[in-house]
């Protein structure tokens, strides 16, 4: 198993986010997590990169239990894709995926052949190798989130956790970007990613994990996961599961917005 969560319990003081979560994400595998703002997503994220640190529970990372981990054995084990990102230099794309290749280094050392030859490969892995030399800043929303995915690989790390990835995209960059996403897991990585929108789960994830006031509601395929009623319950609102081109296809629809 790429993830093997146990009992994880976690609190903000006496506010308890998480709690009694045991699931298990195997290699090759894109989950998605669907609950609304508040239920504990992003801390679920945080215990698993280790940044929560005072957790219950275990978190196993490829067969490695995180809490024993150092920083820079954690980098080799799990990577992360924020939400958003805000550079503070104009660098160039090659320079922005170079930065993930640090585990390997020593102190004050400069990269070398062999990590730059990563950063080109993870590049092309996403198809966009030729913006090597392009400013980061300079290139569109969907290619910088493309240039995430890629430091991402070139830290050679087997499991990847993503905070709404799409979250800021128009729909032609959304698609490309979960369709390289799911061409990754199909490579054999362990991708999970948090999402508001369940069609996202329908389209590309091989599992759907859902949380719930801090518990795990319900975890497994899209198709047994998602119903109306999940939906309905999750986000206070009607919706109908519609089947397209003999449910080779699902899509969740508000009532409401159906016309009579």
């Amino acid at each position: 198993m790429s993830i093997s969560v146990k009992d994880l319990g976690f609190s903000y003081g006496a506010h308890d986010v998480l709690r009694g979560l045991t699931f298990d994400i195997p290699d090759g595998c894109l989950v998605n997590v669907l609950g609304p703002n508040g239920v504990g997503k992003s801390t679920l994220f945080r215990c698993i990169l280790g940044l929560n640190r005072g957790y219950s529970g275990s978190v196993t990372v490829n067969g490695k239990d995180l809490a024993r981990l150092t920083v820079k054995e954690r980098a080799r084990e799990v990577s992360y894709i924020p939400q958003s990102h805000a550079p503070v230099y104009d660098y160039e794309v090659l320079d922005v995926v170079l930065m993930a290749t640090g585990s390997d280094l020593k102190m004050l050392s400069n990269p070398g052949c062999s990590q730059q030859r990563r950063a080109y490969e993870a590049l092309e892995r996403v198809g966009i190798a030729q913006l090597a030399h392009r400013q980061y800043t300079h290139i569109s929303g969907g290619e910088q989130q493309l240039v995430l995915i890629a430091r991402a690989l070139a830290q050679n790390a087997r499991t990847i956790v993503m905070d709404e990835p799409t979250s800021a995209l128009d729909y032609g960059n959304t698609v490309r970007v979960l369709a390289c996403v799911r061409q990754l897991a199909r490579e054999g990585l362990s991708i999970v990613q948090s999402t508001h929108n369940p069609d996202h789960a329908f389209l590309y994830a091989d599992r759907t994990l859902v949380l719930r006031d801090g518990k795990l509601d319900a975890y497994g395929s899209p198709r047994d996961v998602i119903t109306a009623e999940l939906i309905g319950g999750l986000y206070d609102m009607d919706v109908e599961i519609c089947s397209l081109h003999g449910d080779r296809v699902r899509v969740c629809v508000p009532s409401s917005e159906i016309p009579e």
